[in-house]
């Protein structure tokens, strides 16, 4: 059975909607869409070349499905993330998408998402990384099958937007075991599963 490991950009009030840019997720009538990507450098880059080289499945909502596949096989090249993205393993849980889906090597997981997504871990080998999808990301925390998160928090605050961990959610303990600081302030966190969770 893999592991489930939660990969996303957070700021420091905890926001975790639309990093990438405006378009990108302005649910909510959320303005600040975009935040992150003034924050990329070597550090975060080598981060995701890290990332890269462990060839987990990645796991997405539809949401941040379709927001990846309308940006990444058409990216300006070279870049560190099309290749990988493109010949990734990719699950994408989803009551609305249907097949076949247009990415090459996606799968759609159909039905509930907490029972798709607990098949899923019980029969793949390989580790997974659920990228953004902040919805699915509740879902999973409510069916207990998220083992780690890898949270990069960057030094700004919003005041608004959806949250990683949103009012309401189950209390759980987590223990850090490993962090790292990019050149402009964003704190690399990686958190697993505390003994006694559950």
């Amino acid at each position: 059975m893999g592991k489930l490991t939660v990969f996303t950009f957070v700021t420091l009030d905890g926001v975790m909607q639309g990093p990438a840019s405006p378009e990108e997720d302005p649910r909510d009538g959320f303005e600040h869409g975009g935040w992150q990507q003034q924050y990329f450098d070597e550090v975060l880059g080598g981060i995701a070349a890290e990332g890269m080289a462990e060839e987990n499945a990645l796991l997405f909502g539809r949401r941040t499905y379709e927001d990846f596949y309308g940006y990444w096989p058409t990216a300006p090249q070279p870049n560190l993330f099309t290749d990988f993205l493109s010949r990734a393993d990719k699950y994408v849980a989803s009551r609305t998408l249907e097949e076949p889906l247009p990415w090459e090597n996606s799968t759609l997981l159909k039905g509930d998402a907490g029972q798709a997504v607990a098949d899923l871990k019980a029969g793949l080998d390989q580790d997974i990384a659920l990228m953004g999808s902040g919805d699915l990301i509740q879902t999973l925390r409510r069916h207990d099958l998220i083992d780690d998160y890898t949270v990069l928090i960057h030094p700004i605050v919003l005041g608004s937007g959806r949250r990683l961990f949103e009012h309401g959610v189950a209390p759980a303990k987590l223990h850090l075991v490993d962090t790292k600081t990019s050149t402009m302030g964003v704190i690399v966190a990686h958190y697993v599963r505390a003994e006694g969770n559950g």
